[in-house]
């Protein structure tokens, strides 16, 4: 009996220790139908927002960390080997095409992607977009009348050196506001170089050749000198404007009629450049190797539905739905009443990475705080 006793516990201490059967995987999947963590990049308040309702209505217990769009790539490229987030929810599209280019995210498609505008569906389903928005100007009326100076309505308008140290933006090291700013500029100087001199302004693929590239930098180098501060986040300038810190600040215009709605109604403006706008298709993807792939599946699915694109307006984000069958608020701003640039998301994701760091070099460097 002794020696059966003895082959039965060096059995069992066998199988458990076999690789083959460890416990370790039933541990996360457990994690994964438990838990949460969203790499997110609005505004604080909807990330609360949606990660309250998701948990209420899931049960899973979620967390977020909010990081501006920039941020949140280097984030996920910094720590790809071991990442730290299971989706990546919000901040424009061509951060996500940046992404998938560099191998860091999961395709996956959800149920709910062909209800979507063509443009809100990465390749291959590598991305998906949940909001749209496009930039604006967003002014103290007080702070431009002392300086003389009328609400800005085209790009050029602010380049006038009545503004100098009058105006801030995001730097778009960090921001998917300031990059798709940077961006419309390289579009509306490519429509210039093509009209001016045919064939010069794009290649035979429709990206902007180098010319046009070049233009833009010229561009932000005058603009340079109007520009008192660049912020991490693409909606800070926003704040700055408001409480009298800028007379301009180039932001989304939704997070400038988000202040007003907050109180800042007869202090802030919200104006259009009569040249042309670029706008943002915000994206949420599955993060490659995230710990929670499971869990974070089913928040795409979620964020889908029409229910949850209306959550943002009741925290006053008011970017467009992509879902069509989402209410649009009346303070939202329309598509149809702005100018928009032909903007090519595809090719500002394949020159983001360069184009950042060329800014940084040639006309200011990033934020460090």
């Amino acid at each position: 009996m002794k020696k059966v006793s003895i082959v039965v516990m060096w059995v069992l201490i066998a199988v458990l220790a076999s690789p083959l059967l460890s416990v370790a995987p039933a541990t996360r999947v457990l994690a994964q139908d438990d838990t949460l963590t969203v790499l997110c990049t609005p505004q604080e308040d909807w990330c609360v927002a949606m990660t309250q309702a998701f948990e209420e209505e899931t049960g899973i217990e979620t967390n977020y960390v909010r990081m501006s769009s920039g941020e949140s790539l280097a984030r996920i490229r910094a720590t790809q080997d071991d990442p730290e987030f299971s989706v990546w929810w919000g901040g424009p599209a061509d951060a996500f095409i940046a992404a998938n280019e560099e191998g860091l995210l999961e395709l996956y498609e959800p149920e709910l992607a062909s209800v979507l505008p063509e443009k809100a569906v990465g390749e291959d389903h590598s991305w998906h977009g949940i909001y749209m928005g496009a930039i604006g100007f967003c002014s103290n009326v007080d702070y431009l009348e002392e300086l003389g100076v009328e609400p800005p309505t085209s790009w050029e308008a602010l380049l006038n050196p009545a503004l100098k140290g009058n105006i801030a933006m995001a730097h778009p090291a960090t921001s998917g506001t300031s990059f798709t700013s940077f961006w419309t500029i390289v579009t509306l100087r490519a429509d210039e170089l093509e009209a001016a001199e045919e064939g010069t302004g794009y290649d035979e693929e429709g990206n902007p050749t180098e010319a046009a590239i070049d233009a833009a930098f010229e561009y932000f180098a005058e603009l340079h000198k109007n520009i008192l501060q660049y912020t991490r986040s693409g909606s800070a300038p926003g704040q700055m404007a408001a409480t009298g810190q800028i007379a301009v600040a180039i932001i989304f215009a939704h997070d400038c009629v988000k202040l007003q709605v907050e109180g800042f109604q007869d202090v802030v403006v919200n104006t259009f450049p009569e040249e042309g706008t670029g706008y943002e298709i915000g994206g949420m993807a599955l993060i490659k190797n995230g710990p929670e792939p499971e869990a974070a599946k089913q928040w795409i699915e979620w964020a889908l539905t029409p229910e949850v694109q209306a959550i943002g307006a009741t925290v006053n984000s008011l970017q467009l739905p992509t879902n069509p069958n989402t209410p649009v608020s009346e303070l939202s701003p329309k598509f149809e009443d702005i100018n928009l640039v032909d903007y090519n998301f595809v090719a500002a994701g394949m020159h983001r990475t360069e184009m950042v760091e060329r800014f940084d070099a040639e006309i200011a460097p990033q934020p460090t705080q």
